[in-house]
């Protein structure tokens, strides 16, 4: 194993749009991979035609497309190692079926739906077992002549794996250590279905993996109940020195920690759980996106990536060349990962921040044009430089800052009962003609000109500042007021200083 190149594999379901758990398990399958060398797979387990969903492959390609996570091969990126789509590979997985049956490892079974409702009904807890094997219809318990002549009527079978019960079966988890289980608890599960001629899930990952050359299985908590069976198969085709280390992640819990997170959660909450926005082809629901709801890439995979996974240290924000040199699976944690939708919120507002003004002005732009309002990309700049510490998304830029774009069509009337005063339009007035003498409307020579002014008047500097705030803005927010006057210009400045005083009187 340790002379073997890192071969790591995201294999997804097109049954629908990508869960964000699945994207944190993508993530630090990419970052395991990137710090060894190794290669990233991409493959797609569409073995299931009943719930294929139209879209779906697109999707999760284009999710992973704007996360910034590169596959090395697989479906669409190709490698010498294809097909990679399961539906592709029905006569590979035929062989392996053939092989299991031919040693005794596996059987045919012809037991109908109905039969098996039936002995579930007889037998509580009933398993397909050792224990009840021989008691079922199957070719361990009925003649090889009749087995045959039943698959050249075409008798619908399945083919199930024959386990062995009392047999010690020890899973090596990088996450979890060492798991022992008895094998006598195990059923014989199904392996491969005559109706489709496609196998299931546990046959075909284990022969994938195997002829892919995996070396590691990073996946979610819930597939640990498969790994005895994934052993027993490995053991089963004599491919124990080829087996690939187990790693099974924790779960992502509801934001309270009570239970697996899910799409009610975030709907009752207001987030996403998903990376981009999805239409439900059969339904026409929509379900909102990371990407469509203003956040950040770099920002979901900083928060996915310490979402059970430890970097030993208190940094937090880290870009996917930190996360690469500093993950490790031995840092991830056994118990549940609670997700904390406000803390994204907090890494995107951090992103915007770390941003160049010049990237975020490029993002706002197209809001400022939505709202009819052209603007040259300097002075967006300047305002974006002045305002983009105030927000959590970059949308949220035009409610915080569309005083420099539009003049206040009102006043807030709370602002004005506290901050314009009886003698404020006098004071406003004499305001606009210091503004208006002034041949250098720079801020330094604003804010120069009008504070000596105001102690050669022996006025307030707060009681100016505020009307003046009022009177530009329409209410009490905004960065400094030379800031905003300076960018305005000195005519804008004018006009709104002119209509407070006539409205406001």
């Amino acid at each position: 194993m340790n002379d073997r190149k890192v071969r790591v594999r995201f294999a997804p379901s097109p049954t629908g749009p990508l869960h964000i758990g699945g994207v944190r398990t993508a993530l630090y399958n990419y970052l395991f991979a990137k710090q060894n060398g190794g290669d990233f797979i991409f493959r797609l387990e569409d073995t299931d035609s009943n719930r294929f969903v139209e879209g779906a492959e697109e999707y999760i390609l284009e999710s992973f497309r704007w996360l910034g996570i590169k596959f090395d091969e697989g479906v669409s990126f190709g490698g010498n190692y294809g097909p990679y789509r399961q539906s592709e590979r029905r006569e590979i997985y035929k062989k392996y079926v053939k092989i299991l049956l031919d040693a005794d490892k596996a059987y045919i079974a012809f037991d109908t739906p109905e039969e098996l409702d039936k002995k579930r009904a007889e037998i509580e807890n009933f398993q397909y077992d050792a224990s009840t094997r021989l008691s079922m219809r199957n070719s361990l318990s009925m003649p090889a002549e009749e087995v045959q002549a039943l698959i050249d009527g075409g008798h619908k079978y399945v083919v199930r794996f024959k386990i062995e019960p009392g047999e010690k079966v020890v899973v090596n988890d990088i996450i979890r250590g060492v798991v022992t289980i008895d094998s006598s608890i195990l059923d014989d599960k199904v392996l491969y279905k005559s109706a489709d001629e496609l196998p299931t899930y546990h046959l075909a990952n284990i022969v994938d993996d195997h002829l892919m050359e995996v070396t590691h299985v990073i996946r979610g908590e819930e597939w640990l109940p498969s790994a005895p069976l994934h052993v027993l198969l490995y053991r089963a085709f004599g491919w124990e020195d080829t087996m690939p280390a187990f790693a099974h992640l924790s779960l992502l819990l509801k934001p309270e920690g009570n239970g697996k997170l899910s799409k009610r959660d975030g709907d009752k909450l207001g987030f996403p759980v998903f990376p981009l926005e999805w239409k439900d082809p059969a339904t026409g629901a929509i379900s909102s996106g990371y990407r469509e709801s203003g956040y950040l890439p770099e920002a979901v995979v900083n928060f996915l990536a310490l979402l059970g996974w430890n970097p030993g240290d208190d940094v937090e924000m880290m870009d996917v060349e930190e996360l690469i040199k500093k993950f490790d699976l031995t840092h991830c944690s056994k118990a549940g990962a609670r997700f904390d939708y406000k803390k994204m919120i907090w890494f995107n507002h951090e992103y915007i921040i770390k941003k160049s003004d010049e990237e975020v002005a490029e993002m706002f732009a197209p809001v400022v044009e939505s709202h009819g309002v052209s603007v040259d990309a300097a002075t967006l700049t300047k305002i974006v430089s002045l305002m983009k510490g105030r927000v959590n998304f970059v949308h949220e830029l035009w409610e915080a800052s569309n005083f420099y774009f539009i003049a206040p069509e009102s006043y807030d009337e709370k602002t004005v009962k506290k901050r314009w005063k009886a003698d404020s339009a006098v004071k406003m007035t004499e305001l606009a003609a210091l503004l208006e003498s002034l041949d250098d409307f720079s801020i330094e020579n604003q804010e120069k000109e009008v504070k000596a002014w105001i102690e050669s008047k022996e006025y307030s500097l707060g009681e100016i500042m505020n009307a003046f705030r009022l009177a530009l803005v329409g209410e009490g927010k905004g960065p400094q007021m030379f800031d905003i006057s300076g960018i305005i210009g000195k005519e804008e400045t004018l006009a709104r200083l002119k209509k407070a005083v006539e409205v406001l009187g």
